[in-house]
């Protein structure tokens, strides 16, 4: 017991981890190891915290203090912290000067049920500089919220990040959580090709979401410019756009094929159905009664199957697709590029074209989804080829990326079907701005995994041993020691 005591005491005191998950989830990701170490001036954390708060929130406190810690063992001693107890009027209202908000919790005092107010937030300071998390509450993403604080703070000029405009893309008011994320580390800025069919050279990338009109020469010219002189692009494309209460899809040309099948690749004008899909509500009659029911719909695909070589995709879950078409990359090698699909369909899917209802009580049966790992997102890198050789663009640039993704809606806030959307559109944005570090934190995934899908005969036996085993061998082990006992006491017998 002394021993147990002393070594709790010691582990308190002084920074130490084993990390034995497979993902090192509570380990410090290199990335914030390096973000941390390459600090020039002192960073001083100040954190907030309210004393002998109730469970489950005396666990932020302990979890903060363990993350802290570890960022200042590989700040060789430019990152330091200190916890403040905001106790009385004065410690209230000095965190709350800092931006700290105050949160209600419930403590149970003397078999009564009270409301506690609390502070649990932080503040970094840095040169002349701040940055405020007003509530540390979700563990899971601490560390992303810190190194992504760390990196603002540090950072003197932000990155900027182009949006196309004009032929009817989508505006970042649609998807606002994730471009909150994006945001946050980039500077997001418009570029009409359409009044003004330049691309600044300034940017560190450039988004084409969804566009619906058709692009003239003009704006191809600049995005090919943009391009062959080392700009990186993330398209989105819709070949077709529907929502549920469509009756079919409508096609949507944008006019970048030629462009697209240039550099090998080809956004096909299909959607393409999954098995592995997600549900709709929709209203059924069944006699006089009239109810709602979940019924899969193969055209909002739920893709699982990644990459998990590549950084952009490596740690995702699932991601949600809204009306998404397959893509062909069969032409790239050919013109000496390198393509990469990030994700793909599920090994029950096909592809359907032409005229495509949009009718979820429409049956989907095996025939329909013969097909497996249809590509739905790829990269391609590479020196790539200038499509209009007659301009001043040069006919081959120095080595760059370019993304194509074939649905242009899966980061809206009408379609997210999980985090990993928001996860998936934000760790496309750093890759095109060659900011790999902050996808390895942004993508840890400290959810517990999802439970691998066995047979019905391996849950039955699975079942039986889990009810049998254990009272067998504790019955096994009841007769060993009763007939060890029994042999035992004939030896002392013939001894004596």
């Amino acid at each position: 017991m002394g021993i147990i005591i002393l070594a709790n005491i010691i582990s308190i005191r002084v920074f130490g981890r084993i990390d034995l998950t497979s993902q090192e989830i509570y380990t410090l990701s290199q990335a914030s190891r390096d973000l941390v170490g390459s600090l020039d001036d002192r960073v001083t954390v100040k954190a907030y915290f309210t004393e002998d708060l109730p469970a489950p929130y005396n666990n932020n406190r302990r979890a903060t203090l363990d993350i802290l810690n570890e960022y200042k063992a590989y700040s060789d001693g430019m990152l330091h912290f200190e916890f403040i107890n905001p106790e009385g009027e004065a410690g209230e209202q000095e965190a709350q000067q800092q931006g700290i908000a105050p949160v209600q919790v419930q403590v149970i005092n003397d078999d009564r049920l009270e409301v506690k107010r609390g502070y649990m937030g932080l503040v970094l300071l840095y040169e002349d500089r701040k940055e405020t998390l007003p509530v540390v509450q979700n563990l899971q993403s601490l560390e992303y919220d810190l190194s992504s604080a760390l990196k603002r703070l540090t950072t003197k000029v932000k990155k900027k990040i182009g949006y196309t405009t004009g032929h009817g893309e989508a505006e970042p008011a649609s998807f606002q959580r994730a471009g909150q994320m994006v945001s946050s580390q980039y500077e997001l800025t418009a570029v009409n090709l359409r009044s003004n069919p330049v691309v600044p050279e300034d940017l560190s990338g450039l988004l084409v979401i969804g566009p619906e009109e058709r692009f003239s020469d003009s704006a191809k010219i600049a995005l090919d410019r943009y391009l062959v002189s080392g700009g990186k692009i993330a398209f989105f494309i819709n070949r077709h756009v529907a929502t549920l209460q469509d009756r079919f899809a409508r096609a949507v040309d944008p006019g970048l094929d030629d462009l697209l099948a240039h550099s090998g690749v080809r956004v096909n004008p299909d959607l393409v159905r999954d098995a592995q899909c997600a549900p709709v509500t929709v209203m059924q009659q069944q006699g006089m009664f009239r109810f709602q029911s979940q019924i899969p719909f193969p055209l909002l695909p739920i893709a699982s199957n990644f990459n998990r070589e590549n950084v952009v995709s490596k740690d995702l879950e699932s991601v949600l697709f809204f009306f998404v078409s397959s893509i062909d990359t069969s032409g790239a090698s050919a013109k000496g590029l390198k393509p990469v699909v990030l994700v793909r369909s599920s090994e029950r899917s096909g592809r359907q074209s032409g005229f495509i209802p949009i009718d979820p009580l429409q049956r989907t049966g095996a025939p329909d989804l013969t097909e497996s790992g249809i590509p739905l997102a790829v990269s391609v890198e590479g020196s790539f080829s200038s499509f209009f050789a007659d301009t001043s663009a040069g006919r081959t640039g120095p080595p760059t990326r370019m993304l194509v993704v074939g649905d242009g809606d899966f980061m809206k806030d009408d379609y997210l079907g999980s985090r990993d959307n928001v996860i998936f559109f934000a760790n496309i944005v750093d890759y095109i701005a060659d900011d790999a570090g902050l996808i390895t934190i942004r993508s840890k995934n400290l959810a517990q995994p999802p439970l691998e899908q066995v047979s019905d005969g391996t849950k039955r036996v699975l079942k039986y041993v889990n009810l049998f085993l254990p009272p067998v061998l504790v019955a096994g082990y009841g007769v060993f020691r009763w007939r060890r006992r029994s042999a035992l006491k004939r030896a002392l017998e013939r001894s004596l």
